[in-house]
This record gives C-alpha cells, sequence and structure tokens, in this order.
C-alpha cells in the first residue's frame, strides 16, 4: 500500500469545494467515505426532514452509491460512523442501519453531536470498505 496512488473521487455537494474534501478516496485495497448527509434529488434540500428513519436510509443509499462509482457493493463496508443530533431516537436509526446490510453488519459507532450543517438533519454517516 506504501507508494500506491490515492484516487479522489468528487460529487456535485455544495460544501465540497468550499470545505476542501471529496466524497470518496481509494487507498490500495481501501475506500473512505465521507459523512453522508441526508440530502434530497437535488443536491440542496434535506430529504425527510423529522423522520430520523428514512434519513438514515437515505444516507445509507447515498454511502452506496458513492461506493459503487468505485466498483464497491455494501457487503464490502467494514465501518460506519453515525453522528446524530438526538441519541434518543437511536432505535429509528438503527433500524434503518440494521436493514440496510442485513447479514453483512459492519462495526459501528452512533455519538450524538451537538448539530448538523443544515438544522433539518438528523444524522450524517460515513463508511469505511475493504476490497
Amino acid at each position: 500500500m506504501a507508494g500506491e496512488p490515492l484516487e479522489r473521487f468528487g460529487s456535485a455537494a455544495i460544501w465540497e469545494r468550499e470545505v476542501g474534501y471529496c466524497r470518496v478516496v481509494k487507498a490500495g485495497g481501501q475506500v473512505f467515505v465521507g459523512g453522508t448527509a441526508p440530502v434530497d434529488d437535488t443536491g440542496a434540500g434535506v430529504f425527510a426532514p423529522g423522520d430520523a428513519e428514512a434519513q438514515a436510509r437515505r444516507c445509507l443509499e447515498l454511502v452506496e452509491r458513492a461506493l459503487a462509482r468505485v466498483g464497491v457493493d455494501r457487503t464490502r463496508i467494514a465501518r460506519t460512523r453515525m453522528f446524530v443530533t438526538d441519541i434518543s431516537r437511536w432505535r429509528e436509526y438503527g433500524r434503518a442501519h440494521a436493514a440496510f446490510f442485513g447479514e453483512h453488519r459492519p462495526v459501528t459507532s452512533m455519538v450524538e453531536v451537538k448539530a448538523l450543517i443544515d438544522p433539518a438533519m438528523l444524522i450524517e454517516i460515513e463508511a469505511d470498505a475493504v476490497v
């Protein structure tokens, strides 16, 4: 892995250039998907405001799309990190996570944060995959 080039893949997210990040980085056999918020199809609005489970499901679908761009499927995800604005709703986030992964469960963390970039966002998810 030492000396192998990093492959960077951006998206249309309005924050990428301003903040200075990219959507996905592939480093040898590892793939890292940055914080994935529950954005709608326009990329400018929030998907399912107020619905914790739907927002978690949307984040995971967007993670899956990002991984597909580099030829990786969800069964290769080894770790997720969930940043949530209300930990008391953990079961709602958890239902979406469990349904998405089925028998291919990654290690995970769920951490309550004060806020996300848009007040209507309840969750943001990061994922790491191994290929």
